[in-house]
């Protein structure tokens, strides 16, 4: 339990510290990206400008499956999946973990309960082409299961990308204090705006 609690305060600390963080802006074109992911524990390969084709899509970088804050954003956007496909929005979480974590991940049902798929980006390079702060692995990390966590971790940032590929919203808990749950809310207000465009 302490250990769980040690991991969350040092995740709470690098959301707030970086001086690093210049990620990408509305206007911006959004980096074109493939990637492994999971979807209800069943290994693909997701493709953003396949996505864009049926119209925006939410982009969030997150540390860890299975960490509390990634646990409870994964859920609430698992909770709110129908409101985002009414709007015609896709939902693509990115994170460090392998496909190995995100299957278990994705087909979870306390987490992402089998309703948006999460992508594998052990090498960040897809978080830094969006400028996503990447912090590296901190040593004797675990996870809320008591798995070792072998991974450096992503900011937790929000890209929301118009179907002609533009961001139109970005959003962080260290430049704008978000909570997890306000991340998925936040996006959905402006998917739900774009689709009334």
């Amino acid at each position: 339990m302490k250990k769980h609690l040690a991991l969350a305060m040092a995740f709470t600390f690098l959301a707030f510290t970086s001086s690093a963080f210049a990620a990408l802006k509305p206007g911006d074109k959004a980096p074109i990206f493939s990637a492994p992911a999971s979807l209800d524990g069943h290994a693909f390969h997701f493709s953003l400008s396949k996505a864009l084709k049926k119209g925006p899509v939410v982009v969030y970088f997150y540390p860890s499956a299975f960490t509390g804050g990634c646990d409870l954003e994964a859920h609430t956007f698992a909770t709110e999946k129908s409101k985002f496909t009414a709007a015609g929005a896709t939902i693509i979480g990115v994170s460090q973990d392998s496909i190995a974590r995100l299957k278990q991940f994705s087909a979870d049902p306390k987490y992402c309960a089998g309703q948006f798929p999460v992508a594998s980006n052990p090498s960040a390079s897809i978080g830094r082409e969006y400028g996503v702060t990447v912090y590296p692995m901190m040593k004797g990390a675990k996870d809320v299961r008591g798995v070792a966590i072998h991974h450096g971790f992503f900011a937790r940032t929000t890209f929301v990308i118009n179907k002609e590929g533009k961001i139109v919203a970005e959003f962080s808990s260290q430049a704008d204090h978000l909570t997890p749950p306000e991340h998925v809310q936040r996006a959905l207000a402006i998917v739900r705006k774009l689709d009334h465009k």
